[in-house]
């Protein structure tokens, strides 16, 4: 048994007026959980350390770097290090990271029980728009404020494992795990940020928004026989509500454990990553079953067309 004690830290809401030192004694204060219950590992939301600012237009691009961290770990962030490193418990967490060479991405980290940083991802699936759109209920200008990744979908081997991050809407893709499973991922990292209403369909609630997201995670656990960890930023933001659902979900697709509310909360179960190796030598045997030949769409074309 390869076993991994795994924590979900889901944060609760993040005022637009709450520093990043008191968000970090929040996440502090779940590794504090953590700890006692023996986790070996523990995931953060995306963009933990601040509120969902791409609900916000901005046109000064000093406003806007004002969200983004220009150095991890920073003087702010370092306890989280220091935590990891005194307690043996690798972390994972989203950030806004703006680049020495000035470059805006949407970034998830993973360190491992040492407190040392061994794998970085910039998020690749940017939602939204990019200029104030009045037919909104409200914005999400993911692509005014960061680019699309430049790293692809890397893996790390650490903790005896093969894990893999990706980032909010990265989850609603298949092709997402697909790249990950190539290269044997047995543990995917995931963090959220998820308005609890679609803001071009008012119909599109909380209860839809949820089945949603829980589903893809399902989904691309069993098709990749990968353990996936989905963590949220959750409740009532500057007046604007984000969903929950934070999930720890089986190679075989089964929910194992769950977020029960909206604020900050840990979830754990032991995950067992040799779970992963039925799947991966059976149905999703990739090497004995996929057919490439057929597949080549995928990469050479964006868009539909069709016949």
């Amino acid at each position: 048994m390869r076993e991994i004690i795994i924590g979900g830290g889901q944060l609760g809401a993040i005022q637009k007026s709450e520093s990043r030192a008191k968000v970090v004694q929040r996440m502090l204060a779940l590794l504090e959980q953590a700890r006692e219950q023996g986790c070996e590992l523990v995931v953060f939301p995306e963009l933990a350390l601040t509120t969902f600012f791409p609900r916000w237009y901005m046109e000064d691009q000093d406003e806007v770097d004002t969200w983004f961290e220009r150095e991890m770990p920073s003087d702010v962030t370092r306890p989280l290090f220091d935590f990891s490193r005194e307690h043996g418990i690798a972390i994972s967490f989203g950030y806004a990271e703006l680049t020495p060479e000035g470059h805006h991405y949407n970034t998830s980290i993973l360190t491992d029980r040492q407190g040392q940083i061994i794998g970085k991802y910039r998020k690749v699936h940017l939602p939204g728009h990019v200029e104030f759109d009045t037919e909104r209920d409200f914005q999400h200008l993911e692509k005014r404020y960061f680019e699309p990744g430049d790293l692809g979908f890397p893996t790390w081997e650490t903790q005896d494992t093969v894990m893999g991050m990706c980032i909010c809407n990265d989850r609603r893709w298949p092709e997402t795990y697909r790249v990950m499973g190539l290269q044997g991922v047995e543990l995917v990292l995931l963090g959220y940020n998820t308005p609890s209403i679609n803001s071009q369909r008012q119909s599109e609630g909380e209860e839809h928004r949820l089945f949603h997201s829980q589903l893809c995670m399902q989904a691309g656990a069993y098709q990749n026989a990968t353990w996936v960890v989905g963590v949220a930023k959750a409740g009532i933001e500057d007046g604007f509500p984000l969903m929950g659902g934070s999930v720890i979900v089986d190679p075989n697709g089964f929910v194992v454990a769950k977020a029960e509310g909206q604020g900050d909360e840990l979830i754990v179960h032991a995950c067992d990553m040799d779970l992963c190796n039925f799947g991966k030598t059976t149905i999703f045997d990739f090497a004995r079953h996929r057919r490439i030949e057929h597949y080549g769409i995928i990469t050479r074309q964006t868009g539909v067309q069709r016949p």
